[in-house]
């Protein structure tokens, strides 16, 4: 598997203390992102590993793995190492250690994933796929089809929404969506905009007026809170 970089975080992708597992490789392309080296599926700066030294690794490091922490995998997108992953996920239930993925949904066998997955986090950066695939050069009818059926089959799912101004502010346009699914066993999480990975980029960075204001943030998840579960931001 090549990843670009590893560490512990506690609560923040997923419970408890987890190990991290940056995965390289992206298919989006948001304008926004904050880890643009990841994009690329060859990157000299990543590191190789075989499943089995993943495993080794997390298996030396349940100690650390307090408040009900595991591993997680990110990205990049994770599923674009799809085969690796699987292996990886199996092997890691098998040793009874927690895990959880992020992923962009986009992936046609995004399922066969979540039997091994405890903690399941879906970013959706746009319902509109054609506003969807001028800021990620991609569509999102993959992704909205497995929203679809991951609410149909888990018990847990953690849904993202990257909040950006002039970009995803709509919030009729997630309302649309969220009430045509089954939305009881999913929370949902909004991430508002910041230019973190702002320097990193090496090409022009074009979002220029993403911040969302404190009255435009409150109006969104208050119209949210009347159709799906928010939690905290």
């Amino acid at each position: 598997m090549k990843v670009l970089q590893k560490g512990f975080n506690y609560s923040q992708d997923g419970p408890g203390n987890r190990l991290v597992y940056h995965l390289q490789g992206c298919n989006f392309r948001c304008k926004w992102c904050s880890n643009p080296e990841s994009m690329k599926a060859d990157y000299e700066k990543c590191r190789i590993y075989s499943v089995d030294e993943i495993v080794n690794e997390a298996e030396r490091s349940k100690m650390m793995f307090f408040g009900g922490g595991g591993v997680t995998f990110t990205g990049g997108e994770p599923t674009l190492q799809f085969e690796e992953l699987l292996q990886t996920l199996k092997k890691l239930k098998e040793a009874d250690i927690h895990t959880a993925i992020e992923t962009n949904g986009s992936h046609p066998r995004l399922l066969e994933l979540s039997e091994y997955v405890d903690f399941f986090i879906m970013d959706i950066k746009q319902p509109n796929d054609e506003i969807h695939k001028k800021y990620t050069e991609h569509s999102n009818k993959t992704t909205l089809k497995n929203l679809e059926l991951l609410t149909k089959s888990r018990k847990q799912l953690l849904v993202r929404i990257p909040l950006i101004n002039n970009v995803n502010t709509d919030a009729d346009e997630f309302i649309r969506l969220f009430s045509s699914l089954d939305m009881s066993n999913v929370n949902v999480e909004i991430l508002p905009y910041h230019e973190y990975g702002k320097c990193k980029w090496v090409e022009e960075y074009e979002i220029k007026d993403g911040f969302v204001s404190e009255e435009k943030l409150k109006e969104f998840t208050d119209k949210l809170k009347a159709v799906v579960n928010l939690i905290k931001t």
